[in-house]
């Protein structure tokens, strides 16, 4: 089974879901775009795609040159080649871009542990039946998808008092999740050492805020982890 994984920063990868992917044996191709890596022409040869988040917007297309070539690779490989693919954060927004939707500013910015619902469309979803109505994640974005429920492969299963868009499906094989369950221990800790998300993480929260963020996190790992083996033993049946 190969899988190519969409990085925009080294730090940010499938965290947990990497290790069960690891342990499974299945072939990983990390393509680490923001270090000027490029995207196989061939995208046949893989099974799925991970688009991971990234300090970056979508609409930096000037500041990111590799950001046009990556749309226009998930548009390939999603909406032509109808394979399947998770995007977490800025993933979720790409995918959003590609389906029609827009990447506008949240108002405020989700930063911390909080409430994600799921809809009634949940119960039939392939990822996501078994998934308990209501759960606690780890936000940590500033921007979200809107625009895309014109679209009638569309189908929204999941939001938060901010978000409409926690989580997306076009047609039955690509999500866009705007969360993060993929977390490890280490996680928060290694992200507040990216200066534009320790200031996100401040404006939102006051100075001091990684250390509680960090202890938040940790409190919850274990139901995260347990959201990410249900996530990752449903998408391996859709590959």
């Amino acid at each position: 089974m190969n899988i190519i994984i969409l990085q925009h920063i080294k730090i940010e990868d499938p965290g947990y879901i990497k290790d069960l992917m690891i342990a499974d044996g299945l072939n990983l191709h990390i393509i680490e775009l923001d270090e000027g890596e490029k995207i196989p022409n061939d995208l046949n040869k893989f099974d799925g795609m991970f688009c991971m988040g990234g300090p970056m917007d979508t609409f930096m297309e000037k500041e990111y040159s590799w950001l046009i070539e990556e749309k226009k690779k998930i548009k390939e490989f999603v909406i032509d080649l109808k394979k399947p693919y998770l995007g977490f954060c800025l993933g979720c927004q790409l995918l959003g871009e590609v389906v029609g939707g827009k990447v506008v500013k949240s108002s405020p910015a989700e930063i911390g542990i909080m409430d994600i619902n799921f809809t009634e469309e949940k119960k039939q979803d392939n990822l996501f039946s078994k998934f308990p109505d209501k759960i606690k994640s780890l936000q940590w974005h500033s921007y979200e998808v809107q625009g895309i429920e014109k679209n009638k492969d569309i189908t929204l299963l999941a939001s938060s008092p901010v978000t409409k868009y926690q989580i997306f499906k076009y047609q039955n094989h690509a999500y866009g999740i705007q969360f993060h369950i993929e977390i490890k221990d280490t996680t928060v800790k290694e992200w507040g050492c990216v200066p534009e998300y320790k200031k996100a993480l401040e404006d939102q929260l006051g100075d001091g805020a990684l250390e509680k963020f960090d202890q938040s996190a940790k409190k919850n790992m274990e139901d995260m982890n347990n959201y990410s083996n249900i996530l990752y033993s449903n998408f391996k049946k859709i590959l």
